[in-house]
């Protein structure tokens, strides 16, 4: 198998499991099944075959209640029957093979042990660390975390009384316990597998009708080898004018029983590896008991050769008679795994030390180099000290002198806040507009060039002020109390270190306001230079000289890499002028203008509903949303009616307005509302869940749904 470069990352999501440890089991009792037969062995069998008694079907559910997830097996009723001794628990501990950099952090070893037991009442429980005596000492141990991502810990089992879903299958994850789905038919007679006719329709539209790769190379992938192996009539199938659910009606009935798991692990392996172009061919565990008698014993060879040919990678555990096992060729069963190598895993960087004398200079939130720091990285290298960059919760001994910066007055950066002030004591100063609006460098330092060496990925790349200040006095901008009026601080030779840098990330507030601003902007146009207005340009003072002079000008995002013009539109006051100013620019569709827009403060649904419309109509126009975080000291949102009368006409207005980019942008404000909504109506408005899900963490929505938008403590 040839991984492609994208789908690396995914392949280390891999696990395989290495031991099962079980105690007071009811027909195995207390004892180990390794899969791997030496420890240094770097391989583990692709296929292993158990017997077909009841201690074999044991096995796979054991393996089952090690690696399903407590919550989920907790939804699914688990016999209490199978401890041998009542009153004891039933413990089952588990050995896993992990992947860096997905199931494991750095310098971490490439196996972990964990476990769970189950009382007498059929509840499962995580086993705690120190009661995990029953793993190997050698194997680090932890509860296993199943639910953090989709496709970490992936596990599928299969029992033989299944039977199809119902029509109308849920593909969108609203049920929060979705996953138990991937093993249920082993622990349920009669369990529901996906619905083969829904799943089939799916992965036409998906891949037939708008060519998306994984749902294509899926359903191909299923078609060629299900016509081969078990002789069904697939072209069907791929006709997107022959209904599914005749098709699949024309089928024998056992090719029917055989083909559903198959469907099934196709349809998991899809949710669960969805960033994949070859979801079939990612890693895992699966296990299936006596599928001898759901795809009949003289079909088993085939059946299984079926199942070695879709999915490659996983770790298949059988419970099967004699016969169908020897029905298949020694080398058969001697097919082999990789393991991860111990090696792959990245080494941890070494703890660091600094001396007393060096400065410690910590960026506590920004998502930007911070020029404060620069500034004072300058003025102690010139004394001769060592300098140290830390970012965020950055905790170091030794050093005598910490500086700390705070942009944003948020409750994370509170946090930090005072876990630095606890634990640097005397030794901190810390200051930026997050923490104290009146906070500023010394004047000496003030004056100094920023040391481009605190940031190197800033490569070629300057930033800094040309003016600071702002004529305008808006309530929630900490800016006129800060920086006071218009005023100019620098200027371009010294910015660009004389030409060396050619592209500038500017940080002034509002350079369009400073009396000069002409002249500025006409010679960034005459250097040539790429300029970011990252804190966006004030369209109001723009005119028919100052537009062209800004369309001479490569105005960038932070990174270089394509133009963007950067505008802002917190309100709904004048957008007549807006337009008439934007008109000036004569942007294209094609070109990237993206305006910042406040929520949260003083504006209502219905004003930014009327917002968003507004600027869906401007060409080139995209948002990017910003909350409202007061300062401290500064205005709290206004309390005004939000809603309105008739929430859900504008939040169905709202979800229809789809700008070209930057929509996840957008879901952060579909989230917003969504929990604003939840509070007051004590509901969900559920063709906004629909949207926020649409493309991401599809996985998550039933959680978000149970959970009420997370205002229900204690759901799923």
């Amino acid at each position: 198998m040839v991984l492609q470069k994208n789908e690396i990352s995914l392949y280390l999501r891999a696990m395989y499991l290495l031991e099962l440890i079980f105690e007071n089991s009811k027909h195995n009792g207390d004892g180990v099944f390794r899969f791997r037969k030496r420890q240094n062995n770097r391989t583990i069998p692709k296929w292993t075959p158990l017997g077909n008694d009841k201690a074999a079907k044991e096995v796979l559910v054991l393996i089952t209640l090690a690696l399903g997830g407590e919550k989920y097996l907790n939804a699914v009723p688990v016999s209490a029957k199978m401890a041998r001794d009542r009153r004891r628990p039933l413990r089952v501990a588990h050995v896993l093979a992990r992947h860096y950099p997905h199931d494991m952090q750095a310098r971490s070893k490439p196996v972990l042990g964990s476990g769970v037991q189950m009382d007498a009442g059929g509840h499962v429980t995580a086993l705690r660390k120190r009661d995990l005596f029953l793993i190997p000492s050698h194997v680090p141990t932890r509860k296993l975390n199943i639910g953090k991502r989709f496709s970490a810990h992936f596990l599928l089992a299969y029992g033989r009384g299944y039977r199809p879903g119902p029509r109308g299958e849920d593909f969108q994850f609203t049920d929060p316990l979705f996953r138990r789905a991937r093993f249920h038919s082993l622990l349920i007679p009669g369990a529901s597998l996906t619905h083969p006719a829904d799943f089939i329709a799916r992965l036409r539209y998906k891949g037939i009708r708008w060519g998306r790769t994984p749902s294509k190379q899926v359903l191909q992938t299923l078609c060629t080898h299900l016509s081969h192996w078990l002789g069904i009539r697939t072209d069907p199938w791929l006709d997107m004018a022959i209904d599914p659910d005749d098709a699949w009606d024309r089928l024998c009935p056992w090719q029917q029983r055989a083909a559903l798991p198959i469907l099934d692990m196709a349809r998991h392996m899809m949710d669960a590896f969805s960033k994949s172009a070859t979801p079939l061919d990612m890693p895992g565990v699966a296990l299936l008991d006596r599928p001898e008698i759901y795809c009949g014993s003289g079909r088993f060879k085939d059946y299984l050769t079926l199942l070695d040919a879709l999915f490659p990678q996983i770790q298949f555990i059988v419970s099967a008679d004699a016969a169908s096992v020897n029905s298949l060729p020694t080398s058969f069963w001697k097919k082999r795994l990789p393991l991860p190598k111990e090696e792959n895993a990245q080494p941890g960087s070494r703890p660091v030390r600094l001396t007393k004398d060096t400065v410690l200079l910590i960026d506590v939130d920004g998502r930007l180099p911070n020029l404060a720091l620069m500034k004072l990285s300058t003025h102690y290298r010139g004394r001769r000290h060592k300098v140290w960059l830390g970012k965020g919760d950055c905790f170091l001994e030794d050093s005598n002198i910490v500086y700390a910066s705070t942009l944003f007055y948020s409750p994370r950066s509170e946090r930090r806040n005072r876990a630095l002030k606890q634990y640097y004591g005397s030794k901190l100063t810390i200051g930026g507009t997050g923490e104290d609006i009146t906070s500023s460098l010394p004047d000496a330092v003030e004056a100094l060039a920023p040391d481009y060496a605190l940031y190197p990925e800033l490569g070629d790349r300057a930033i800094g002020f040309i003016t600071r200040g702002c004529s305008f006095s808006c309530p929630f901008c900490v800016v006129p109390r800060k920086e006071g009026t218009p005023r100019q601080v620098c200027d371009l030779e010294a910015l660009l270190e004389g030409g060396r840098r050619r592209k500038l990330i500017l940080l002034d507030d509002n350079i369009l306001s400073h009396p000069n601003a002409d002249r500025l902007l006409l010679e960034m146009a005459e250097r040539g230079i790429m300029v970011n207005f990252t804190q966006t340009l004030d369209l109001r003072l723009v005119n028919r000289e100052r537009a062209a002079l800004l369309r001479r000008i490569h105005c960038s995002n932070t990174r270089f890499t394509r133009k963007n013009y950067h505008f802002s539109l917190n309100h709904n006051r004048d957008l007549d002028l807006v337009a008439e100013k934007y008109r000036l620019f004569n942007f294209k569709p094609r070109d990237n203008v993206e305006f910042v827009c406040m929520y949260g403060y003083d504006t209502t649904l219905d004003e930014d509903v009327d917002r968003f419309f507004f600027l869906r109509s401007l060409p080139g126009a995209y948002v990017f949303v910003q909350k409202y975080l007061p300062l401290r000291g500064g205005p709290p949102p206004d309390a005004i009616d939000f809603f309105g009368d008739d929430p859900d006409k504008l939040i169905d207005q709202l979800i229809g307005i789809a700008f070209t980019q930057n929509m996840k942008s957008m879901e952060n404000y579909y989230r917003w509302i969504s929990r604003r909504y939840a509070k007051v109506y004590g509901k969900l408005h559920m063709g906004l869940v629909d949207t926020i899900f649409r493309y991401n963490n599809r996985h998550k929505k039933g959680e978000y749904i149970s959970s009420l938008a997370g205002t229900r403590k204690g759901h799923f």
